[in-house]
């Protein structure tokens, strides 16, 4: 039987599928992006999504618990055909205790592949395999994520062990969840402190200045040009402020050294920005 006509049967007896009407225990949820009324289900858990890309960019997820709807619906039951594509989509990161959102990635060519009713989340449930694209997800992001999803992202310091490529994955959670989170300005003349003691390179300085402005697990730019942006207001900070920059001899140091992306004057040109935009700097 078809999913499609297996829900509507369900419907026409009374039955409904198990949390269908709220996000309850749900980790994620998926929704068209072309359409925001197209709403295509939560889903319980999911696998394969903080793996590295297979050579054509390529993820193979595993949708676990799933309740199907709209263009996805149809699609898990045209597998094997062309209307199996489903299309573009935002995937949302859901709080599984409020259903509230965490963030969200946008995801290209959501193909669906196979379908099988879940075992562990009810007959009324699917576990889908689906292939997609996202860039946006390095491997590195499941710890971050699993921190917020715990509650335990509550003190800043805690990327101070990772290698350059976790903290670049830091920081990209930090974005995509800072871009759910809409913050209100602190007001001109406020002090940050910038806490330097860790700083080696330019993503361990995004890492201390998104927590130096907006607290543990804090964004305030991973790129000149996303600091630039963040220092025009509505990412925490209203500038004019003062930023005092502890233990900065060696941070400062490394960071003249460094030469991310070819620019051999990546200090000079961070500091020209804060310069531009009325940025106090106190070096301590």
């Amino acid at each position: 039987m078809r999913l499609a006509a297996a829900y509507d049967r369900a419907g026409d007896q009374g039955g409904q599928m198990s949390s269908s009407g709220d996000a309850a225990g749900a980790r994620y949820a998926l929704t068209s992006d072309d359409d925001p009324d197209d709403f295509w289900g939560y889903v319980q858990d999911a696998s394969g999504l903080f793996v590295p890309l297979d050579d054509d960019g390529r993820r193979r997820v595993e949708l676990r618990g799933c309740d199907p709807r709209g263009a996805l619906l149809t699609a898990a039951d045209r597998i094997g055909t062309k209307r199996a594509q489903v299309g573009n989509a935002d995937l949302d990161f859901l709080d599984e205790r409020s259903g509230r959102r965490l963030g969200s990635y946008f995801v290209n060519w959501l193909t669906v592949e196979d379908r099988r009713p879940s075992i562990r989340y009810g007959s009324d449930r699917y576990d889908l395999t689906v292939s997609l694209w996202c860039n946006a997800l390095p491997a590195q992001a499941e710890w971050p994520w699993r921190l917020i999803r715990t509650g335990t992202l509550d003190r800043v310091g805690l990327w101070h062990d990772l290698d350059r490529d976790g903290r670049h994955a830091w920081m990209s959670v930090a974005l995509y969840r800072r871009s759910n989170r809409p913050k209100d300005d602190r007001p001109p003349g406020t002090v940050y402190e910038l806490d330097g003691s860790h700083v080696t390179d330019e993503f361990s300085f995004y890492c201390a200045l998104g927590e130096a402005v907006n607290g543990p697990g804090g964004y305030f730019g991973w790129n000149l040009s996303a600091i630039d942006d963040c220092l025009g207001g509505r990412w925490g900070a209203r500038t004019p402020f003062i930023l005092v920059w502890k233990d900065s001899a060696a941070s400062v140091s490394a960071l003249q050294r460094v030469a991310p992306d070819g620019h051999t004057e990546w200090f000079d040109v961070l500091m020209k920005i804060f310069e531009d935009c009325e940025v106090d700097i106190r070096f301590r």
